[in-house]
């Protein structure tokens, strides 16, 4: 994954074999993105790369991140909870997703149309990092799977690590195993993830 954020702009976000290809999806939205890199960069924000995305930061908090994709390219806002949204143009970046907090976009004339709210969207998200303020903690009930429960009975060193685990870690394991049909493809899936619990990482992580 690339280090530096001009790096992403020319070549991508170096997560897939199409990076520094004319195929890459940064290509084909450069175009809007440049526009939405300048919009935080006049705001006063900090460049820097994170997960291989651009990310823009602001009293020492992530406040932004721009992303690519196929269909679309993306202005996420992290810490989204604390945003109030008043022209509702935040968007749920999935079904698991708890707060709205992305603007999808699919030209460059989007990006323009829309710079207005989002200067003021960022602007409310800086003055939140400035004074320190962070969004509530919400507890989020999570069925267990009874394929991990079994698991975790029968293994006490699997069950230790995944009790190390962070909670949003714990939920990509429950989501990700809620999503298989049949038990032996949970029951598959506990086994291959063993490792990466026991490494102390979250289904999706490398």
């Amino acid at each position: 994954m690339i280090t530096d954020a001009g790096d992403f702009f020319t070549k991508g976000c170096g997560r897939c074999a199409r990076f520094a290809t004319p195929d890459c999806s940064v290509q084909q939205w450069v175009g809007g993105l440049n526009r939405l890199r300048r919009i935080c960069l006049d705001a006063g924000l900090d460049e820097t790369v994170k997960w291989g995305h651009p990310c823009y930061m602001h009293a020492g908090r992530n406040i932004a991140l721009l992303s690519a994709f196929r269909g679309d390219f993306r202005l996420t806002f992290l810490n989204a909870a604390l945003l109030k949204d008043p022209e509702g143009v935040l968007e749920k970046q999935g079904p698991n997703s708890q707060h709205a907090g992305m603007i999808r976009l699919t030209d460059a004339a989007c990006a323009e149309a829309l710079e207005p709210v989002i200067r003021s969207y960022l602007a409310e998200a800086m003055g939140y990092a400035q004074a320190g303020i962070r969004p509530p903690r919400q507890a989020r009930e999570v069925e267990w799977p009874d394929e991990l429960v079994d698991a975790l009975d029968a293994d006490p060193e699997l069950a230790e690590a995944f009790g190390a685990l962070t909670p949003g870690r714990q939920r990509s394991y429950a989501i990700n195993l809620g999503s298989a049909k049949k038990s032996e493809t949970r029951i598959a899936r506990i086994a291959k993830f063993r490792d990466r619990i026991l490494a102390g990482k979250g289904a999706m992580e490398r």
